[in-house]
C-alpha cells in the first residue's frame, strides 16, 4: 500500500470516526442531561403542546393545522433524502458491481477503496434519514386524527395519550433524519478530497453541537 493510499484511508477513517463520535456524545448527553439537549427538550415541548390543545375547546383546527405543517416539513425532508439516495445509488453502482462480479476472487478485496467506503456510508446516512422521516410522517398523520377530534369527546380523552406519544416520536424521528442529512456533508467533502473530510467533520460537529444545545434558562425543561 502506497503512502498516498494509506493517507487517504487514515483521512477517511478519521472523518467517519468524528461523525460516530459526535453521535455517541449526543446519545450520552441525552441520557445524562436530557434538559441540555434540544431534541429531548423539544420532545417535551411537543408533549406539553398536545396536552394544552387537548384541554382547550375550539383548538381542534389549530391542532390539525400545526400537525399538517409538521407533516409537510417531514415530507419535504423525506423527498430530499429519497432523491439524494437515488443519486448516490447511481454513483456507487459501478463500484458495487465490480465487487459482486469478482466476489469469488481474493484479489477483489483490493477493489474496496476509501471512495467505495464513503459511498456506502453515504448510502447508509441517506437511507437512515429517509426511513426516519417517513416514520415521522406516519406518526404525524395519525396524531392529526387525534388532534382533530372534538376536545370534549370521549374518543379524544381516550386517544390523547396516544397522540402525545406520537407527536413525541414524530419529532424525535424528524430530528434524527435531519441530523443524518446534515452529516452527509463531511462524507461528501471526503469524497471530493480525503483530507477535507476531517476538517468538514469538525466544522459540522461544532455547528450541530451549537444547535443541539438549549439555552441555559431552559436546561431544566427536559429533566422533568
Amino acid at each position: 500500500m502506497s503512502a498516498a493510499v494509506a493517507g487517504s484511508w487514515l483521512a477517511v477513517l478519521a472523518t467517519l470516526a468524528l461523525v460516530l463520535l459526535y453521535e455517541a456524545v449526543l446519545v450520552l448527553l441525552q441520557r445524562r442531561r436530557p434538559g441540555q439537549v434540544a431534541c429531548s427538550a423539544h420532545a417535551r415541548l411537543r408533549e406539553d403542546w398536545f396536552l394544552a390543545v387537548s384541554a382547550a375547546k375550539g383548538s381542534e383546527v389549530l391542532a390539525v393545522q400545526t400537525l399538517r405543517n409538521s407533516l409537510m416539513s417531514a415530507t419535504m425532508l423525506a423527498s430530499t433524502a429519497a432523491l439524494a439516495l437515488m443519486g448516490t445509488v447511481t454513483l456507487a453502482a459501478p463500484s458495487l458491481h465490480a465487487i459482486v462480479d469478482h466476489a469469488a476472487d481474493v484479489a477483489s478485496l483490493t477493489l474496496v477503496t476509501p471512495r467505495l467506503l464513503l459511498e456506502l456510508v453515504l448510502l447508509s446516512l441517506l437511507f437512515a434519514s429517509l426511513v426516519s422521516t417517513l416514520m415521522a410522517v406516519r406518526f404525524y398523520n395519525h396524531a392529526g386524527f387525534v388532534g382533530g377530534m372534538p376536545v370534549d369527546s370521549e374518543a379524544r380523552v381516550r386517544w390523547t395519550p396516544l397522540g402525545v406519544r406520537y407527536v413525541r416520536k414524530a419529532g424525535l424521528l424528524y430530528g434524527f433524519g435531519l441530523r443524518q442529512l446534515v452529516l452527509v456533508a463531511p462524507v461528501v467533502a471526503a469524497m471530493l478530497h480525503p483530507f477535507a473530510g476531517p476538517v468538514a467533520a469538525l466544522v459540522v460537529a461544532w455547528v450541530l453541537y451549537a444547535f443541539d444545545r438549549v439555552a441555559a434558562e431552559s436546561q431544566g425543561i427536559g429533566d422533568a
